[in-house]
């Protein structure tokens, strides 16, 4: 039961840092990345984030694998 507290305690903090983050403008280039595609028209705009999910993707493996190396009983 430790262990879940721990993960929550850090989760929290780490949304919370992400937030600020956010919050502040830290994250303005994302989605503006080289290979996301905006095409836009009179009315209607498309948007594919290719990059940007492949960056998402690579930072969540890291930290579940971190997680995963941490809390592994």
């Amino acid at each position: 039961m430790r262990q879940a507290a721990d993960l929550l305690i850090i989760g929290g903090a780490a949304a919370a840092a992400f937030g600020l983050a956010v919050r502040f403008g830290l994250f303005s280039w994302f989605g503006n990345l080289p290979g996301d595609i905006r095409r836009a028209g009179e009315g209607w705009t498309v948007f594919i984030p290719i990059t940007s999910a492949a960056v998402v993707s690579a930072a969540a493996t890291v930290l579940i694998n971190l997680a995963a190396r941490i809390f592994r009983g």
